[in-house]
């Protein structure tokens, strides 16, 4: 409620300047849903309001309770980074400016969902973003905050960012509880059950959910702690794509097993997706078990994935610039390949205030970087700690280190001075790119969490020759 009052508060005043702003860049859609942002505020404000008896919109769910028929959420994040000047020799095209510079984002999520009948659900999320990359997002093979889309720029711009449907069907046996949370509504499911996922969704919503380092908007900001940074997983330039998984989840046995198709996009992170499902796609197959151990909770999981699609090759882009004299260039090689890779991560309850985590991922890297960022192979680890033992339950510490590498063709592509999707500093002296983050969230309201940040990068961009690279951020994140 407190954050919905400021919510509102803050809408009366800056109302004017929005729609102003909104008209002068001639945004229909922009002031269609700036004028319909009161309207939701209100309907969120009458959905905490006590209601007299079970209405219209209750819809029984298994183990005989009442649920919502529609859900409401929301969350807003801004992020604001500096990066101080550091050392550089040279600079090339895709490089990491050595300058002191400053970026930022700002996201906007609701989500509007339905329930449709037992065990199947809807959601729709409309996004508004904005925001400022360093370097329009080159020159790290670990980009430093994760709500910044390939696309961002400095106008706020209003797309869907998910519309998916959900169906589960359990299976008998014992029952378990699944909250209210953000796409998902409270129910009472089946341990046993399959439950398939079809729309438009980014494919971490399903696979590689590791509980302590997985949404850049609540923990770690840099890339390379959001999945595995090999995962070249299908992708607009936004992070999100069209296809479906299939999960069996048996919670008795600790077992789940997922598979999934999404669509690639047209060319080299681009926004448009590629529409021929059988023809270009990302393939990928996950198994997750729960274990115990020394009487805590932890979870394995096991990725595997494939991608095809017109994608140019490292060594044939060499052996074409040899030829002919000139830098290589992916653009000029690009016909039908495969890409693979794999992807072990493991999460570890340690009492009841500490979790870690760690991944190790591989991938062939031979063709260029398709839709997520530009790593071969990663090794990453961390955790986050509550604040319980001095006494700020709600506040967290998060601590995680990651170790990006390329494959030996993507090396040699960067020192003959090609060019990537991130990476092209005109020549390369190799050294894994090393990537250090440090934040501290905190609640000053409810509903309201503020965490500073800290991000050390050493041979960014894989080069040893330019770097160290620090980056010093804030982080402000409200959701209803």
């Amino acid at each position: 409620m407190l954050f919905l009052s400021m919510l509102q508060y803050v809408w009366v005043a800056v109302r004017p300047l929005v729609l102003v702003r909104a008209a002068a860049l001639r945004r229909p859609a922009l002031l269609s849903v700036m004028a319909l942002l009161p309207v939701s505020i209100q309907a969120a404000r009458a959905e905490d309001a006590p209601v007299s008896s079970p209405a219209a919109d209750a819809l029984p769910i298994a183990g005989g309770e009442l649920g919502d028929r529609f859900g409401f959420h929301g969350q807003s994040t801004w992020v604001w980074q500096a990066k101080p000047a550091f050392k550089s020799p040279y600079s090339g095209d895709n490089s990491l400016t050595a300058d002191r510079a400053t970026s930022y984002s700002f996201s906007t999520t609701l989500d509007l969902g339905m329930r449709l009948w037992k065990g199947g659900e809807f959601h729709f999320n409309p996004e508004v973003v904005m925001g400022k990359a360093f370097s329009d997002l080159h020159g790290l093979g670990g980009p430093t905050n994760g709500e910044l889309a390939k696309v961002t720029g400095t106008d706020p711009t209003l797309y869907r960012a998910r519309v998916f449907l959900r169906q589960t069907w359990g299976l008998g046996g014992d029952t378990e509880k699944v909250d209210a949370d953000f796409n998902q509504f409270a129910d009472v499911v089946d341990k046993r059950r399959v439950v398939l996922t079809v729309g438009n969704l980014p494919v971490l919503d399903v696979f590689d959910a590791v509980e302590y380092a997985h949404d850049p908007r609540t923990q770690f900001l840099n890339w390379s702690f959001m999945t595995h940074p090999s995962f070249d997983y299908a992708a607009d330039a936004r992070g999100y794509s069209w296809g479906l998984a299939l999960e069996y989840i048996d919670s008795e046995l600790g077992w789940a097993v997922r598979a999934g198709r999404f669509l690639q996009p047209v060319e080299s992170n681009g926004l448009p997706l590629d529409t021929r499902f059988l023809k270009h796609y990302g393939d990928m197959v996950e198994l997750e078990k729960r274990y115990t151990l020394f009487g805590q909770e932890g979870k394995v999981r096991l990725l595997g994935w494939r991608n095809f699609a017109r994608m140019g090759r490292f060594d044939d882009a060499i052996a074409l610039g040899q030829a002919t004299g000139a830098a290589p260039d992916l653009s000029q090689v690009r016909r039908e390949h495969a890409k693979v890779g794999v992807g072990l991560s493991f999460e570890q309850k340690v009492g009841e205030n500490l979790g870690l985590f760690t991944r190790l991922n591989w991938s062939d890297d031979k063709t260029e970087t398709y839709a997520f960022t530009e790593a071969g192979r990663n090794v990453s680890f961390g955790g986050l700690l509550k604040g319980t033992s001095w006494g700020r339950p709600n506040d967290v510490l998060g601590a995680a280190f990651s170790l990006n590498m390329l494959g030996p063709d993507h090396r040699a592509y960067l020192a003959a001075g090609g060019s990537g999707a991130f990476l092209g500093d005109g020549a390369l002296n190799y050294g894994h790119e090393r990537i250090l983050e440090v934040f501290y969230s905190f609640q000053p309201v409810k509903g309201i969490t503020l965490s500073p940040d800290f991000q050390l990068i050493q041979n960014p961009g894989y080069n040893r020759d330019r770097g160290p690279a620090k980056f010093f951020g804030i982080r402000a994140h409200a959701e209803f």
